[in-house]
């Protein structure tokens, strides 16, 4: 068996399919399957949230924009639509490229050297041309998710330090990058918990049955280790 495999394999025997971990468990053993499955980068941890909703109608979409306590472990690339002070504003806050008409003409010429952007409001007409392009990326601005907005210094901010926008996916999914299996497992449950307790307060007052169906945790290269989901019931009675 190659050495990769057999790295895998040692790291999916540690978890028990059948088993449901609480919170705390899980996390000590998504640690402990890096440690099985080392690898010569910092993986990424991924949390995937099965909601009992059906996002073909409008009225039960659940989307939002969460700043994680420890940050998500990536370098954020964002760019900004402004001009005049906020352009300015834009720049001091950190933000990678700042820019009007002459940055959305980069974009339509194929510039997409960015993962997130800012606009202020008066630039959505700019920025709607860009429809096409940002839309399928998830890059479209939308004040629901805090990326229209007149306070550019806090949205940059905000992206910078661990800022996630979600949205369930066809299958009533909500998949979120949550950290880098560096992380300490106490700053990732904590990243964890700030995460679920917004999607629970999302629910649409039109869902019916069981919102929340189940959750797992995984690693760029590692199982999925599902959770117990009683104890978030617990915290939204």
């Amino acid at each position: 068996m190659p050495k990769i495999a057999k790295k895998f394999a040692a790291a999916t025997a540690l978890v028990d399919r059948n088993k449901r971990y609480s919170i705390a468990e899980g996390f000590q053993l998504l640690k402990k399957t890096v440690e099985a499955r080392a690898t010569k980068f910092d993986q990424t941890v991924d949390v995937a949230i099965n909601l009992g909703v059906d996002p073909k109608h409008a009225d039960q979409m659940v989307r939002g924009a969460v700043v994680l306590p420890h940050g998500t472990g990536a370098v954020v690339r964002v760019a900004v639509f402004a001009k005049g002070e906020k352009a300015s504003e834009a720049e001091a806050a950190g933000a990678d490229v700042v820019g009007g008409d002459d940055l959305a003409k980069r974009i339509e010429g194929g510039f997409l050297d960015f993962d997130t952007v800012v606009a202020t409001p008066d630039m959505m007409g700019v920025v709607g041309r860009l429809g096409k392009v940002l839309g399928p990326r998830g890059l479209m601005p939308n004040p629901k998710v805090g990326t229209v907005t007149v306070d550019v210094r806090k949205a940059v901010a905000d992206a910078k330090g661990g800022k996630v926008d979600f949205r369930v996916e066809k299958a009533g999914i909500v998949h979120v990058k949550m950290g880098k299996s560096s992380f300490a497992a106490d700053k990732l449950e904590a990243n964890f918990n700030t995460l679920v307790d917004l999607v629970m307060k999302l629910k649409p007052a039109t869902a019916k049955g069981v919102y929340l169906k189940g959750i797992a945790l995984s690693t760029t290269m590692g199982p999925g280790i599902k959770l117990d989901t009683t104890e978030i019931l617990a915290r939204h009675r």
